[in-house]
């Protein structure tokens, strides 16, 4: 507890703002990429310390609110007419597909049973060995090497009935397609969790190419106010970088042995996003030697053409093209305790968060 109070210390918060506010320059937004990020400066007050020139935006960092519907459609037909038994984290039984959600889709019959590690799936799949036994596997680089790991244990093991719904996703890719279209962005807070599997190198096209300066960022307010400051003083030095504040959890290299097992398991493809559109090599498919375990290769479903809840705005939000209240929805049709869009259900969600916190 005395190690996270001093990432809260209030007089060395006091001394950050003082000297953020003293670059006082025209304008700085930046983009957090992660919704941990997002949680904590609303959690902690952090956007009250801001100056008025400073203007923050959240990014696709929130892997349920990016799965586009086509994957939550997916999943409710495999497990009302496949009969499966569907395993999932929290999160994603209330967020809305085309036609319903997996919540609705449970009360209609379907099989579906929350988890909180992949490890619980097989656990699932081995108590219920005459049942198909799917694991909608969201999540970024940080997910990714515990499914990998399932597979292999599952092909180890001889778990005929395990089965991945693969819907991983690549952040750094995601980065990319936003500052095309994103050009007044001046700098991003880098995800924590993602970057202790995929180190800082694979961000260096942002300063590189882009001229945008980038910071591996903590979760601790001071963390989060002191890698504000070092975007900052890129920006005002004019010398964009890639800078790793999180030395405690991130390595230069990352996890190479987490990204080794997913290697072996997974092959990049082309991937749909939510708010984003198709991202070229931004998500991770089952390799064609483990075809056994991908559901759809599986459970060939034909399913209906996935639609959006009219006057939904999740995608813009995620794009960092609009805040959550521009929203016509927003904490009118659109709430917590009723969602028309994944942003506003997760515990990582952007409109979520305003909603709870306030914009």
């Amino acid at each position: 507890m005395k190690y996270l109070l001093d990432f809260r210390d209030k007089s060395k918060v006091k001394a950050l703002k003082e000297a953020i506010e003293k670059f006082s320059l025209p304008s700085f937004v930046f983009m957090e990429v992660c919704g941990t990020h997002t949680w904590s400066i609303f959690h902690h007050g952090l956007r009250s310390l801001f100056p008025h020139w400073m203007k923050h935006l959240s990014g696709p960092g929130c892997p349920v609110c990016v799965t586009p519907n086509d994957v939550i459609d997916y999943a409710i037909e495999l497990t009302l007419k496949e009969k499966v038994i569907l395993v999932t984290f929290g999160d994603m039984l209330k967020v809305p597909g085309s036609y319903m959600s997996l919540r609705e889709a449970k009360a209609k019959g379907g099989k579906i049973r929350v988890i909180y590690s992949v490890e619980d799936a097989l656990k699932i799949a081995k108590n219920f060995p005459d049942q198909p036994v799917v694991f909608l596997g969201i999540g970024f680089e940080t997910t990714a090497p515990s499914i990998a790991w399932a597979v292999l244990k599952a092909r180890e093991e001889r778990i005929k009935n395990f089965y991945i719904l693969p819907a991983n996703k690549l952040i750094p890719p995601a980065i990319r397609e936003i500052l095309k279209s994103n050009p007044n962005l001046d700098g991003f807070l880098l995800p924590g969790h993602v970057s202790t599997i995929i180190g800082r190198t694979p961000y260096l096209f942002i300063s590189e190419e882009f001229h945008k300066g980038g910071v591996i960022s903590g979760f601790e307010p001071l963390d989060i106010l002191f890698s504000l400051y070092l975007l900052l003083k890129m920006k005002k030095d004019a010398s964009p970088s890639i800078v790793n504040q999180y030395k405690r959890s991130v390595k230069e290299e990352g996890n190479p042995k987490a990204r080794m097992i997913m290697k072996k398991v997974f092959r990049v493809v082309d991937s749909k996003w939510r708010g984003l559109g198709m991202i070229p090599a931004s998500g991770l498919d089952l390799k064609d030697e483990f075809r056994e375990f991908n559901a759809y290769h599986v459970f060939p479903l034909n399913i209906p053409p996935p639609q959006e809840y009219p006057g939904c705005r999740c995608g813009e939000v995620l794009a960092g093209k609009i805040v959550p209240p521009e929203c016509p929805l927003f904490g009118k049709a659109c709430t917590p305790e009723n969602p028309k869009g994944p942003c506003m259900v997760s515990v990582e969600g952007a409109c979520g968060i305003y909603y709870r916190y306030g914009g």
